[in-house]
């Protein structure tokens, strides 16, 4: 493999196009195609190569990367590359499918002699773009040395979690529920506010710099009263990993009742037309009917 290998990237997404650009900035090929043709287009200025389809894109590339919405999609555009697919071809599945998809998935690479590492990664929009994303690998050690120069492109810091498929896939889903958690705490604050007629800049200047503060409550509670819902992680998706997170601690005896709370909050913002905005909109969820 030559020192800057050529790579694959299915699905160039709000977080697959940023990937994207940073493997195109650290110098490395990359070769792109989305279902949506136009998004993917969009980064042949930047010096991708686009590919007719998924065959084509992977044919030849020195590691795939896959950055989809779920585990369904993943398999679907997988099954369209095959016939392009090599023996000991890496696949990094970046994309958050669960524990069950990422089974079927590690299975269907088997049957393609494809080394499959599950490598979700843990950001949003703005790492994606600056190569900082905090990425969770788990598989085939051996596999290391041939993708670590895309691992190093697309992040800060590589977690290796495990030699298993679904390693790493476990890990993101704790990482998401104290992400999804989080985010609903910050909205609910403000709804809170709101009812009490509390002024929201006044609640965020208190906490400022004190034990009460972080980044994240700052940033998605400005985002939010600017008005600025353009998503860095879609509403619908932070449902869909909710929903992914309860599914796998099914049977486990645990009561996870914050996680309740937050798949219905999800929900019934996205009933309500907020799906497609970042996930702070969780927040119209707790206004009075009528209002969001």
């Amino acid at each position: 493999m030559s020192d800057a290998p050529l790579v694959a990237v299915l699905g160039t997404g709000i977080m697959g196009a940023g990937m994207a650009r940073s493997l195109l900035r650290e110098g490395l090929s990359v070769r792109v195609w989305n279902r949506s043709t136009d998004k993917a287009r969009a980064l042949v200025a930047d010096g991708a190569e686009l590919a007719a389809d998924p065959a084509a894109a992977v044919r030849g590339a020195d590691v795939v990367l896959t950055v989809l919405n779920d585990g369904t999609a993943v398999a679907s555009v997988m099954e369209q590359a095959a016939e392009g697919l090599r023996a000991g071809q890496p696949w990094l599945q970046a994309s958050t499918v669960g524990l069950a998809a990422t089974a079927t998935l590690a299975e269907k690479a088997a049957a393609h002699g494809v080394v499959y590492l599950d490598s979700p990664v843990s950001g949003t929009k703005e790492p994606a773009e600056q190569g900082k994303l905090i990425v969770l690998v788990s598989g085939d050690e051996a596999a290391r040395p041939a993708v670590t120069p895309v691992l190093d492109a697309i992040g800060q810091r590589t977690v290796w979690a495990g030699s298993e498929p679904g390693d790493a896939t476990r890990l993101k889903l704790v990482v998401n529920s104290w992400l999804v958690n989080l985010v609903s705490a910050v909205a609910e604050s403000l709804n809170v506010a709101d009812a009490l007629g509390v002024d929201p800049r006044l609640f965020l200047d208190t906490v400022t710099g004190g034990a009460l503060d972080s980044p994240y409550l700052q940033m998605k509670a400005d985002a939010l009263l600017k008005g600025a819902l353009d998503p860095s992680f879609a509403l619908s998706t932070a449902l869909k990993d909710t929903r992914l997170i309860l599914e796998a601690t099914r049977g486990s005896g645990a009561r996870l009742d914050l996680l309740d709370a937050t798949a219905a909050r999800f929900a019934r913002a996205r009933d309500e037309g907020h799906g497609g905005e970042d996930m702070i909109a969780t927040y119209f969820a707790g206004q009075p009917e009528g209002n969001a």
